[in-house]
């Protein structure tokens, strides 16, 4: 702790206060995001959402690291939103903002340990792997991502090309914030392989138990879109298997419906009940 003169380790506990869940208020939306006072004023989003990236950089990141061209980072942030819900590569990130790959890998680990992005990796049985593939990039606040994108309204995010993307984003914070506020260690993977079989999440349940995660922004689901649930539970056949289908269902229309045999189309929220 900085400023401490002892590390208090042993003598102190940790909490990590992530932006609000939907979990704990329905005010948490895609275009909203987590934050407390967005939810609370939200005709002065942007006005906070702007106050907020300029304190975060004039404050935390000067706290963490001596970094000097502040316009530079920001620029940085917008860049990662653009890549929301990809597979990191630091050397596509360094060459538009003219900086080096050594420096990206630095303001990515600030971003990380002040719970700014998500940084998901790829699930390999052989833990060595997971530390050395590339993981996939997401933001905690998906609030946050839309003022970084320019999206203000409903109808932009709907029409928006990056309307997946958050939707997988807000999925992953979602599923984060149940482990942590649960306190369990926080386990998320991803699935790719060179075949193009990709399944968005995959969550370790214990027991050799894995759950299998579909995240689609879509209002209505179909079996087909379910395919990659069913290819990869045979990849995984060692393996006690749960798959869902993650989507938003308009309100008034929930429920859980069941698209194949075993793959069932549920809400964040019935999902993040079935993880307790």
């Amino acid at each position: 702790m900085k400023g401490a003169t002892e590390s208090m380790a042993g003598r102190a506990a940790v909490f990590h206060l992530l932006p609000l869940s939907v979990l704990e208020t329905p005010k948490v939306s895609l275009l909203s995001g987590g934050f407390p006072e967005v939810l609370a004023h939200p005709s002065v989003s942007r006005t906070w959402f702007r106050s907020y990236i300029q304190t975060y950089l004039e404050r935390d990141v000067r706290a963490i690291s001596s970094i000097r061209d502040l316009a530079t980072f920001r620029r940085f942030l917008s860049l990662l939103a653009s890549r929301c819900g990809q597979i990191l590569n630091r050397t596509d990130l360094a060459a538009p903002l003219g900086v080096t790959v050594p420096t990206i890998s630095e303001w990515l680990n600030i971003l990380e340990i002040t719970s700014q992005i998500i940084l998901v990796p790829p699930f390999y049985e052989n833990f060595g792997k997971r530390l050395i593939k590339s993981p996939k990039l997401y933001f905690y606040d998906s609030g946050l991502v839309c003022h970084l994108l320019g999206i203000e309204s409903e109808n932009m995010l709907k029409r928006s090309t990056f309307l997946g993307a958050i939707f997988e984003g807000f999925v992953a914070s979602e599923i984060i914030k149940r482990q942590m506020n649960s306190g369990r260690t926080r386990q998320l993977y991803y699935f790719r392989d060179q075949q193009g079989l990709e399944v968005d999440f995959l969550v370790p349940g214990g027991d050799h138990k894995l759950i299998l995660l579909e995240a689609k922004a879509s209002r209505t689901v179909w079996p087909e879109i379910a395919e990659p649930l069913s290819r990869l539970s045979k990849v995984v056949s060692n393996y006690k298997v749960d798959r869902f289908l993650i989507y938003r269902p308009s309100k008034g229309k929930e429920s859980i419906s069941a698209l194949r045999p075993g793959i069932k189309a549920l809400s964040i929220e019935k999902l993040l009940a079935t993880l307790s």
